[in-house]
């Protein structure tokens, strides 16, 4: 298929593409490079950069004719949300709306959108399953929930086949391609940057809450797993319908589990420091998969903590400074 990427320059957007480009699909990546990486861009992928929110160049791209669309291009980052919810509404939502309306006027007919479990905000039991209802506790997720709202009404009326994946937290990398934000986030490659003598510490938010270890639990998955839902949700995707699907790794890690399995990985030592907790941070989050298992045959290769912090850790020894090192 002649296959449209947003976002295609930034971490789990390039590692998708490349799975595209291997199963044999020809791919055009649309970015505007504020998070994403030239140097992430697969070889073989054809580069055009550009914003969503440019409403001409978002129809020029889509105009040239695409059979379908995977849409990774949109700020991500919950904290940021809360303190500019407009600039997240905006380029989130109104983003994706020039999308979609370029999609039907060019003639591209499947949609993968790139959601999150953010939706749900804090769960009322885990795993959460997809019909569980969705009650986001920041803009981040709002925007990600209205987006996928309104895709929803356009595959409805305009016979659009789409589905959305939602999931908490990637890790790992595939190949050349790793994680690299400005700023970083996440708690893995935070956890890394320490042993790389990047950071004197990484800091335990909260050690009081009601599991094992008193450290929050979260839902990690392997990008290339991860992706290769996606290139599963394109050929699975049915005209006039959106799903909705869940990923999970089945099993959540704790706080101080990916510290300790991270001090194995890289036997250096990481300081870890306890803070107090964040205010809205839940004590478990872990995703159900069962329904994408069922329906799409899809299963983690890749499930070990340790896989994803030594591959993770492989490419940060690799790429000294990231991408722009």
């Amino acid at each position: 298929m002649r296959l449209l990427v947003t976002g295609g320059a930034g971490y789990i957007g390039s590692v998708v593409a490349g799975q595209l480009l291997e199963a044999g699909h020809e791919v055009t990546i649309f970015d505007n490079l504020s998070r994403g990486h030239r140097r992430a861009i697969p070889g073989g992928a054809r580069f055009v950069e550009g914003d969503l929110l440019d409403a001409e160049r978002t129809r020029e791209v889509l105009h040239e004719g695409f059979e379908g669309v995977l849409h990774f291009a949109a700020l991500s980052l919950v904290g940021e949300s809360v303190e500019e919810p407009e600039r997240y509404y905006r380029n989130n939502v109104l983003g994706t709306l020039e999308l979609l309306e370029a999609m039907v006027e060019g003639g591209a007919s499947r949609l993968v959108f790139s959601s999150t479990a953010a939706v749900y905000g804090e769960p009322r039991k885990v795993p959460i399953e997809e019909d569980d209802p969705p009650l986001p506790t920041n803009p981040y997720g709002g925007s990600k929930l209205a987006v996928d709202r309104m895709i929803s009404f356009v595959a409805r009326a305009r016979g659009l086949a789409a589905v959305s994946l939602r999931y908490f937290n990637v890790a790992g990398a595939s190949g050349r391609f790793g994680e690299d934000h400005r700023p970083e986030t996440h708690l893995i490659p935070l956890v890394l940057r320490t042993a790389l003598g990047e950071r004197e510490y990484v800091e335990v938010y909260g050690t009081d809450y009601p599991t094992p270890d008193g450290t929050a639990i979260r839902d990690y998955i392997h990008v290339e797993d991860l992706a290769h839902a996606h290139l599963l949700a394109l050929e699975a995707a049915r005209e006039g319908e959106h799903r909705i699907y869940n990923l999970g790794n089945g099993e959540g890690f704790s706080v101080r589990q990916v510290i300790e399995t991270a001090r194995e990985v890289t036997e250096r030592e990481i300081e870890a420091k306890e803070a107090p907790r964040r205010p809205g941070d839940p004590p478990v989050l872990v995703a159900s998969s069962g329904k994408i298992r069922r329906e799409l045959g899809w299963k983690p290769e890749k499930p070990e903590l340790a896989a994803m912090i030594s591959d993770a850790w492989e490419w940060m020894l690799s790429h000294p400074g990231g991408y722009g090192g």
